[in-house]
């Protein structure tokens, strides 16, 4: 079962002599969370995927990118980006065992990791690695954490 999260904050709003409680729950921070996500060139606020696209295209200057958004395969709220299936072609990757170009990967998503994004699926490859495997990368397992599917073939 996933973590789950309740974040509650209590105000005093006055109405009729009543203290009414307020609470802010996980599916309101997750509709603020476009407002948190920095703009493109034109001013428009980013998708988290296209955040990672960008980061990604700017460190490892990619001759294969790949960024599926793995989140409806999970038990999130509609419309998430939490769940991510990443296949990096880079020269980058030549020199670098699989360990550190993970850790390349992780420290340039960072800031994602810390604020939202749960889970990578990391497929990184040099293009003569890319090459020999056919241009092609292992499907996401199924989820083992609550996905929808094994949740449905339960009830």
């Amino acid at each position: 079962m996933g973590d789950r999260v309740d974040i509650t904050a209590s105000h005093d709003r006055r109405r009729d002599n009543n203290t009414v409680p307020v609470s802010i729950g996980l599916a309101l921070l997750l509709s603020l969370r476009p407002l948190l996500n920095p703009a493109d060139d034109a001013g428009r606020k980013m998708s988290v995927k296209m955040t990672i696209e960008k980061k990604l295209l700017a460190s490892f200057q990619p001759v294969y990118l790949q960024v599926d958004n793995e989140s409806h395969l999970h038990s999130v709220p509609p419309d998430s980006e939490t769940h991510f299936k990443l296949v990096i072609v880079s020269d980058v990757f030549s020199s670098l065992r699989a360990v550190a170009r993970h850790q390349a990967v992780y420290k340039v998503l960072a800031d994602e990791l810390q604020h939202g994004v749960h889970a990578l699926a990391l497929h990184t490859y040099s293009p003569v690695e890319w090459q020999q495997r056919g241009q092609q990368s292992p499907d996401s397992p199924d989820c083992m954490g609550g996905s929808k599917h094994a949740h449905h073939a339960q009830v």
